[in-house]
Order: C-alpha cells, then structure tokens, then sequence
C-alpha cells in the first residue's frame, strides 16, 4: 500500500508538469518555423538569389535599354527631372524604381507558395500536426520568413538602383513611412502566397499561382503613365492595386503629388492581408490528412 501510494503521488506530480510544458505557445512556435524557414533559405540559396535577380535584370533592362527613349517621353508625369520632355535616362530611372521595388514582393511569393507547397507535399506538416506546437505558427514562421527575406531583397534592389543613378529626396520620416508601406505590402502578399501554396497541388503549380500578380506592374503606372494608354486599359490601369501603392511609394520617395494614393494603397494592403490570412487558415484546417 505504501509503495502504490507513493507512485501515484509521483504521477499525480509529473502529469501536470508535462502538460504545461506541452502547451502550445503562439509566439514561442512561431519564432521557431521562423528560424526553421531562414535556415532553409541558407542552406538552398537559389531561390533567393533568382528573387534578387529578377527586378535587377528588369531594372537594368528598362534603364538601360528603353530609359533615354521612355525617360523623354514622361513630360510632367511624377519625376522632376522630366518636365518638358526631356527627361532622358536620369529621369526614368527615378520614375521606375518604386515599380521595380514593388515587384521585388512578386518573386519572393513565387518562392513563399513553393516553399509551403513541399512542406505539404512532402510530409513534414503531418509530423507538425501530432506536435505540442500552435498550428497558426506553422503558416505564420513562412509568412514572416517572407517578410524578412523580401524587405532584405528590396534593399539589395535599391542599392542597385542607387549606384545607377535613382535619387530620392525623401526625408527621414518619409523613407520610414515608405519602409512602414513596404513591409505592409510584403506581409500582406506573403499571406497571399502562403494561401497560394496551400491551394496549388504540389510546388510545380506552386511556383506558376503568383505569375499573374507579376503583369499587373506593367499594366499600372509602374514602367509607364496610364493616361498614355488606351481608354479601357487606362481605366484598368488606375484602379488595380499596384498603381496607388506606386504612386505612394513614388510620392514618398520622389516628392510627387499623393492625393489620395496612400488611402488606396493601405486599404488595398489590408484587405488582401485579411483576405491572404483568412484563406490560408481555411485552406490548412480542411483537411488534416493532406
């Protein structure tokens, strides 16, 4: 009796002790999926660099090769330096870049939906789920991995931008409230593409969902004026997302008029963020055995 009295006061000790260790705790899990998610990023760097490398190329490529030509054609359209007409290659690098920077977001969901999409696929999710862990860090660890990853590329892409000619005439405040609406739009499409990857079969179609977000840089004032395009374009054009967070990225950093471009551009980020967040979080509780 004395013996059977003393194990079951020893268990009666233990059992609580270990159930509060194995409670889930949200920000504790997900600061771990987020050490998990950098580490993958530096140990398979290609998708990184690819992310990098393809707004540098664009950049390059519009500066160098369509910059004198597009640069005179700007007339008063946002930059300074191209009044009249004869802005030239100066000109159009200033009136580029807050598209190209902005674009930098598309490849790292390309990257994000990918990375999602092989957890699913390949089992390790399963293994999360019979884990004492909150299962919102889960998605939560590869959306701020996103994040960090993206504002990081951004710099990159800026610095390039800098040392071939982008000069900016913001003050501090501005260039913290262009950091402020940067971070904003990259959590925000990051949600997205966590929702983009748990929807796609597998990380082939993972890495084709975001290729749409990609053209709506083009089809905005990121590369061009829209009222130089056609009427319906032009309509299109003005009220697409991507056109007021330009704009106000532009106005931030260049000194052009906002108007109500930043009203826009936060309501455009909040609610995809919303919508990204909602999505992804029915998408992982509908079918635990996927």
């Amino acid at each position: 009796m004395t013996t059977q009295t003393a194990q079951t006061a020893q268990t009666a000790t233990v059992v609580p002790i270990r159930a509060t260790a194995a409670t889930p705790q949200p920000l504790r899990d997900s600061m771990t999926m987020l050490r998990r998610n950098l580490k993958h990023l530096l140990r398979y760097p290609s998708m990184s660099v690819s992310m990098v490398g393809m707004p540098v190329i664009f950049l390059l490529l519009f500066v160098y090769v369509f910059g004198s030509t597009l640069g005179d054609g700007l007339g008063g359209h946002g930059v300074p330096g191209g009044l009249g007409g004869h802005g030239g290659r100066g000109a159009y690098i200033d009136y580029v870049t807050p598209g190209i920077i902005l674009m930098t977001a598309v490849g790292a969901a390309t990257a994000t939906a990918v990375s999602v999409a092989t957890d699913m696929t390949e089992g390790v999710v399963a293994r999360f789920r019979t884990m004492a862990i909150a299962r919102s860090s889960i998605l939560t660890g590869h959306a701020l991995g996103s994040l960090i990853m993206t504002l990081l590329a951004m710099a990159v892409v800026t610095g390039v931008a800098l040392l071939i000619g982008f000069r900016p005439d913001a003050n501090a405040v501005e260039w913290l409230a262009a950091i402020g609406l940067l971070a904003l739009f990259t959590y925000a499409i990051a949600w997205l593409a966590v929702g983009m990857g748990l929807a796609a079969g597998g990380p082939e179609s993972a890495s084709n969902m975001p290729m749409p977000l990609l053209v709506l840089p083009f089809l905005g004032s990121g590369f061009v004026p829209t009222d130089s395009m056609p009427t319906a374009l032009r309509w299109f054009a003005e009220y697409q997302p991507f056109t007021p967070l330009i704009e106000t990225l532009r106005g931030l950093l260049l000194g052009t008029p906002l108007h109500n471009s930043p009203a826009q551009a936060i309501g455009w980020c909040v609610g995809t963020l919303v919508l990204g967040y909602l999505w992804s979080k029915k998408l992982f509780s509908r079918d635990p055995s996927r």
